[in-house]
C-alpha cells in the first residue's frame, strides 16, 4: 500500500534518530523524484517526524500533528493520541492513506487512522515498503554494533535500499 518509501526511527543511549530515503515514484515503477525529504522537525525543533504514504495525506497529518502539539505544550503521547482519536472518527481524515512515525528524546511512536498509537519495546520502528528490511537491518545493528542512533538509521536504510526497489540511497537523517 505504501510503496515509494522509507522510514526508520531509532531510539539508543538517550539519542534519537529518524532517516528517510528520497524516492518518490508515480504509479507502478515510475521514479520521479530521487531526493525528496520525507522527514520534518516539529514543535521548536524538540519532535522528528516522518511519513509513508500519500505526500498529500501526510502534510495534512503534519499540519493537524502540529496543532496537536501546540495545544498539548509538546507532550508528544498525548498529541499522538490526540491526533490517531481525530483521524479515526473524522470522516476527511479517515480516507487519509499515510503513516506518521514521531519521536522525542524519550518515546519513539508509530501513528495510524486506525487509531493506533504504538510504541516499539526496543525503540526501533520502521514504515513504508522497505520498512521490514529497514527494521530487521536496524535491530541487527543495534544489538551487534557500537553504532550511535543516527548511524543505524542511516546504515538501516542503506541496506533496504539495497533489497527494496522502492527504497533508495538518497537518505536523509535527523537526530535530536
Amino acid at each position: 500500500m505504501f510503496q515509494g518509501t522509507t522510514i526508520v526511527a531509532v531510539k539508543k543511549d538517550g539519542a534519537v534518530a529518524m532517516a528517510g530515503d528520497g524516492q518518490v515514484g508515480l504509479g507502478d515503477g515510475v521514479i520521479v523524484k530521487k531526493g525528496a525529504v520525507k522527514l520534518r522537525r516539529l514543535y521548536k525543533d524538540q519532535i522528528l517526524a516522518g511519513f509513508a504514504g500519500s505526500v498529500a495525506d501526510a502534510f495534512a497529518l503534519f499540519e493537524r500533528f502540529e496543532g496537536k502539539l501546540e495545544e498539548k505544550h509538546g507532550k508528544l503521547a498525548t498529541a499522538a493520541v490526540q491526533l490517531a482519536k481525530e483521524w479515526r472518527t473524522d470522516k476527511y481524515l479517515r480516507r487519509l492513506e499515510a503513516l506518521l512515525v514521531v519521536a522525542d528524546r524519550e518515546s519513539v511512536l508509530l501513528i495510524s487512522g486506525g487509531g493506533e498509537v504504538i510504541e516499539p519495546d526496543d525503540g526501533i520502528v520502521a514504515v513504508g515498503s522497505g520498512g521490514g528490511y529497514a527494521l530487521a537491518a536496524a535491530r541487527a545493528l543495534a544489538r551487534h554494533t557500537g553504532f550511535s542512533a543516527g548511524e543505524i538509521a542511516r546504515e538501516a536504510l542503506l541496506i533496504a535500499a539495497e533489497i527494496c526497489v522502492y527504497t533508495n540511497d538518497r537518505i536523509t537523517v535527523e537526530e535530536l
